[in-house]
């Protein structure tokens, strides 16, 4: 017996992967719930270090919520753009980071730290795995949302506290990921930043070491 997908199969993972993008600019068209319990459904699934399955997800949808959110954007973003300096920041004041009103979706992910109590199998050394198997979950949230024609814009230029109060977030969990979900205007080519020259993507045998670090 084989455990291998069929080619079909094979490609359509590999071109999910290949074809996920963050993206920023939203079509008004209402995400139907179907589809998002499925991608939800596809997060719930991601693995977890012990089972313990530490993430819950805000479901945002009041446009008068997403204004709060969208304030300490704004806020931030300004912060941001004076760390740069010359073409560096006109470029990064050109870049759309954010489809906050714009989505019909937004949704806060978060990690319950405390889940599944004090030791969790797996967890006793790296403490941090509940985040890493956080990511996880978004990771996979985004290649189903991609499979849906759904797109995914992940809105990093912002502070927990704040998302914190906004959401009533307890002080035990962490505000992992705020995203922006719906259907998009395009989905790009290539990354957004690379093609606006922003950066590349490193070459993946630059990456690689053989045996220990640095060992080609």
């Amino acid at each position: 017996m084989t455990h291998e997908f069929s080619g079909d199969e094979r490609a359509a993972v590999y071109r999910a992967i290949e074809e996920r993008r963050d993206v920023r600019a939203f079509r008004t068209d209402p995400l139907p719930d179907a589809a998002l319990q499925r991608i939800l459904d596809a997060a719930h699934h991601a693995p977890s270090v012990g089972f313990m399955q530490p993430w819950n997800f805000i479901v945002v949808r009041e446009p008068a919520t997403k204004a709060r959110v969208q304030a300490v954007f704004a806020r931030e973003n300004a912060h941001a753009a004076g760390r740069f300096e010359g073409e560096r920041a006109e470029l990064y004041r050109s870049l759309k980071l954010e489809g906050i009103m714009e989505a019909p979706v937004n949704l806060c992910v978060t990690c319950d730290r405390t889940r599944s109590g004090p030791n969790v199998l797996g967890r006793n050394t790296i403490i941090d795995t509940d985040l890493y198997s956080t990511c996880c979950a978004i990771q996979n949230l985004w290649l189903a949302a991609r499979v849906e024609g759904v797109g995914v814009g992940w809105v990093s230029i912002l502070r927990n506290e704040d998302l914190r109060e906004i959401f009533g977030i307890p002080g035990h969990v962490m505000p992992v990921a705020y995203l922006c979900i719906g259907y998009p205007r395009e989905f790009l080519d290539e990354p957004e930043l690379q093609r606006r020259g922003w950066a590349e993507r490193v070459p993946l045998e630059t990456l690689v070491y053989d045996e220990r670090w640095g060992a080609a």
